[in-house]
């Protein structure tokens, strides 16, 4: 399939591998068929790659409605996104409406725009729920966020019709379960805590905590025994070592902007897991 540089993420996301493609790439089997990744994110690795062919899912049903909206809804989401407004009382409103009786009435167009809205004026594009599931990151107070960003988001739609991309918002083990064996699954988990303080995985409510991790490489046992190619981020600590003993484990640096502590920005250390060589 031809590839359009100009498809590439929608929404900044904690953990995004856009500046890890060049890594990345020959580490990659040499020919990929159907591409599977069920911890989607911002989609940074599907976007560089854009097979032809791909089953993608996220737990996050909000995110996953805004590539559904993109592919079937550009022209009216790029409407939508043009009237906000970036000033605090905007923001806050916006933002607080899944506190209110009346997002449950909201279309999905209105839902996707307002995740993109928040997203590019958030503080630190940090995508952030409470308990509740509840967005509640602070405005980020940028002069000028690209909040309607049309030509990625015709080039992202476009693909998105073009390729046969099935998109789903279910547990990753429901996903992983049914892949065919010429499938390549790329898995981006969210990240085993470097610290006891370094901890973020509400993407989503509920977590990502050490049983998770485990379960995770559990279903990498099943992925390999069934003859299936996976590669795997994580970070790099000694729990995720041990942990995948058994495979292809390769360290690369990676460069983190999403923070809510600017010092913790940076150059990190991620490990690169795979079943193959």
């Amino acid at each position: 399939m031809h590839k359009n540089f100009s498809v590439a993420p929608v929404l900044k996301w904690a953990g995004g591998k856009r500046s890890l493609l060049d890594v990345f790439r020959p580490l990659l089997p040499k020919r990929i068929g159907t591409y599977c990744e069920p911890f989607l994110g911002g989609g940074a690795v599907l976007f560089g790659l854009q097979p032809a062919v791909a089953v993608v899912n996220d737990i996050n049903a909000e995110l996953m409605l805004v590539y559904r909206v993109i592919r079937d809804e550009a022209d009216k989401l790029i409407e939508m996104l043009s009237v906000f407004g970036n000033d605090a009382e905007t923001f806050y409103a916006v933002r607080d409406l899944d506190r209110a009786e009346i997002f449950s009435r909201l279309s999905d167009i209105e839902r996707a725009a307002r995740i993109i809205y928040l997203n590019k004026t958030c503080y630190n594009g940090l995508y952030r729920v409470n308990g509740a599931g509840q967005f509640n990151t602070p405005f980020g107070r940028y002069r000028k966020p690209n909040i309607v960003n049309e030509p990625t988001l015709r080039a992202v739609s476009e693909y998105l019709n073009r390729a046969n991309v099935v998109m789903t918002s279910v547990d990753y083990a429901q996903v992983l379960v049914d892949v065919p064996r010429k499938t390549f699954v790329y898995l981006d988990p969210p990240y085993h805590p470097v610290s006891a303080t370094a901890n973020f995985t509400a993407y989503a409510s509920g977590g990502f905590n050490r049983d998770e991790q485990i379960r995770l490489r559990d279903c990498c046992d099943d992925l390999s025994e069934r003859g299936v190619k996976f590669m795997l981020s994580n970070s790099d600590t000694e729990f995720i070592r041990e942990l995948y003993a058994a495979y292809n484990i390769t360290p690369v640096k990676a460069r983190r902007s999403v923070n809510s502590v600017a010092d913790r920005r940076g150059s990190v250390n991620e490990l690169v897991i795979r079943n193959y060589d």
